[in-house]
């Protein structure tokens, strides 16, 4: 018997050595491409379920030569992490929600609680559990599991503060100061009854302009497929390499799951263990959890390679990966948030219609110098550019100095606008890339830029390490932004307010697909990409942002505070047009903030 206990025990060590290496293999393969590495991840999985089907079998000769819990915690854990890893590089929904199944399997098992406490090894797997989970629950919107996990992630760091007196857990303390400080900026924890972020049918799909966008037809239609997103901004709020600007934008490009989808379903018990469809592994390691929370009716999301930090040459390579691998006839979006020259960031801070004491004059002043590193809206557009225009300015993307490989130009864009591009720019640099209009190498690039700065009647509310950034905000929840622009304050306790200002905004943005579906002047760039409901939300909340910016801020500082987009969206919703300005003066008077505004006769 004894013989036999040892051939079992060796037996599974050697399962998990095997599935160890083949983890190893993949656990740092690039989030970008479509097809690197997919063999490696049906072996790996394979490996994992051999494993965790012999442990269920063998489960009381293991335990007596000694299994511990933590161990089929971290195997689960394992699993766990395997398919996040998926998600990030394929955005299917269901990946990302058996990550989370395996996660909280964990959890409310109590893998890792009771081990020794003198294990150190030990305990640090636990806390990468914490911090793994809590990226998870939070992309999946989880906030009461985030709220729980959290505690416990703070309990336990104390805990290895007391036993383990000789090791410094510092990076561990910053790790539950960046989850609380992500807690408190984004609106998902502190206003409960917020719409999602990600496109729910319920919300943004319009009624009145759905047989209007169905019957819409350009020459030439093209399918968003793929996405880049970077940000990065000095001492912003962020959550291991999760930004909180590039958290909303993921959000904002995910498809909101139906009622159906938090209707809770058993998985079935496999007996045999044998699956063939691997996002039902969570029924064959009989959790008996939630496996089936996705919503089949819906497509798939587009792919995001979400990027923190790179150099530029990275960003350029993996734009470079992604056209290569295009299918025809589709369209990529690139959203980058990042700072201009890092002598622009120490700039002081923003100023406001409400509350600054300075003088106009003295606030033009203070722009003059940014003003002079940019080229005038008319050069770029109507007359010659030379090569030097397209590496004047840039967006800074890292915090390694000044150097070149920290540097983005909008030079460096020119060669992918061989394909057909979505630009959204945000930085006090953006205008710089206007240059790319007109430049474009065989497709015409559509161009959102931010606003040199953002514009607050609170000067406070412009600090963006405490935020995010404004022109993101209004792109992903565009209300919230509105309220934190004028200094309406959100809670949960003006729910029949905040839910009559999103009918004002959702009845607007229906009239305005409607004009952007009948317009005859709307360009080909704009036109090829409407019927995609991502980017169609997205240009209408463009015009939304734009509106309420130009507005708001004084009349002579518009250049400053107002977004541009290139090519020209139609006349007929402009900021001065009526049928804008009616819909963004209805909510300013019904928030009681219009004294900030100024319409013009409407």
């Amino acid at each position: 018997m004894a013989e036999e206990g040892d051939v079992v025990s060796k037996t599974f060590r050697a399962l998990v050595e095997s599935a160890d290496r083949k983890f190893a293999r993949v656990r740092d393969f690039p989030s970008y491409g479509r097809a690197q590495g997919q063999c490696y991840f049906q072996k790996v999985f394979k490996a994992y379920m051999r494993l965790w089907k012999y442990q269920q079998e063998h489960r009381t000769e293991l335990v007596k030569a000694g299994l511990n819990r933590w161990e089929i915690g971290e195997i689960a854990g394992r699993i766990g992490q395997l398919y996040f890893g998926q998600y990030t590089r394929t955005s299917e929904a269901r990946f990302l929600v058996e990550a989370y199944v395996f996660y909280e399997a964990i959890l409310k098992r109590r893998y890792f609680e009771g081990c020794k406490v003198k294990d150190l090894g030990v305990r640090f797997k636990e806390l990468r559990f914490y911090a793994r989970f809590l990226l998870v629950s939070l992309i999946l919107n989880r906030t009461q599991t985030v709220k729980v996990v959290v505690e416990k992630l703070k309990s336990l760091v104390d805990d290895c503060n007391t036993n383990f007196r000789e090791t410094n857990f510092k990076e561990w303390k910053l790790v539950v100061q960046e989850i609380v400080r992500f807690m408190n900026a984004d609106t998902t924890f502190t206003i409960a009854s917020a719409r999602p972020f990600r496109y729910s049918a319920i919300f943004d799909c319009h009624p009145n302009s759905v047989q209007y966008v169905a019957r819409f037809h350009a020459k030439k239609v093209l399918k968003f497929r793929d996405a880049i997103l970077m940000s990065y901004h000095r001492n912003e709020v962020k959550f291991a390499e999760l930004t909180l600007d590039a958290y909303r934008m993921l959000q904002c490009l995910e498809w909101e799951s139906s009622g159906s989808f938090y209707q809770k379903h058993l998985a079935e018990t496999k007996e045999n263990g044998v699956v063939v469809d691997y996002s039902g592994t969570s029924g064959l390691i009989d959790m008996k959890l939630v496996a089936d929370m996705t919503d089949p009716t819906l497509p798939p999301n587009p792919r995001k390679a979400i990027l923190y930090r790179p150099s530029a040459t990275h960003l350029i390579a993996v734009m470079a990966t992604i056209c290569e691998e295009l299918p025809p006839e589709s369209v990529i979006l690139v959203y980058l948030s990042a700072s201009g020259k890092p002598s622009h960031i120490n700039a002081s801070p923003v100023e406001s219609s409400g509350g600054s004491k300075r003088t106009t004059k003295n606030k033009l002043t203070s722009h003059n110098s940014l003003e002079q590193n940019f080229s005038s809206p008319e050069s770029h557009i109507n007359g010659k550019k030379g090569s030097s225009d397209y590496y004047d300015d840039y967006l800074w993307l890292g915090s390694k100095g000044n150097g070149g490989s920290s540097n983005l130009y909008p030079g460096d864009i020119i060669p992918f606008t061989r394909r057909p591009l979505f630009l959204v720019i945000d930085s006090d640099s953006s205008h710089a890339f206007k240059v790319l209009h007109g430049a474009e190498r065989g497709e015409k690039a559509a161009l959102l830029l931010s606003p040199f700065r953002p514009m607050f009647k609170d000067p406070f509310s412009a600090d963006i390490t405490q935020n995010g950034s404004q022109f993101t905000f209004f792109l992903t929840a565009p209300l919230q932004a509105f309220c934190q622009m004028t200094g309406f304050a959100l809670s949960d306790g003006d729910i029949e307010v905040l839910n009559n200002a999103e009918n004002i905004l959702s009845t607007a943005f229906s009239k305005w697909e409607v004009i952007l579906c009948k317009s005859p002047s709307l360009d080909l760039v704009w036109a090829q990409v409407l019927s995609d409901p991502f980017l169609r939300r997205l240009i209408i909340r463009f015009l939304f942002c734009r509106a309420v910016l130009s507005a708001f801020c004084p009349p002579e500082e518009s250049e400053q505070y107002v977004p541009v987009c290139l090519p020209q969206l139609p006349n007929s919703l402009s900021p001065k047009a009526e049928v804008v300005q009616s819909s963004v003066s209805q909510l300013a008077n019904h928030l009681n903030v219009a004294d900030g505004f100024h319409f013009d006769n409407t």
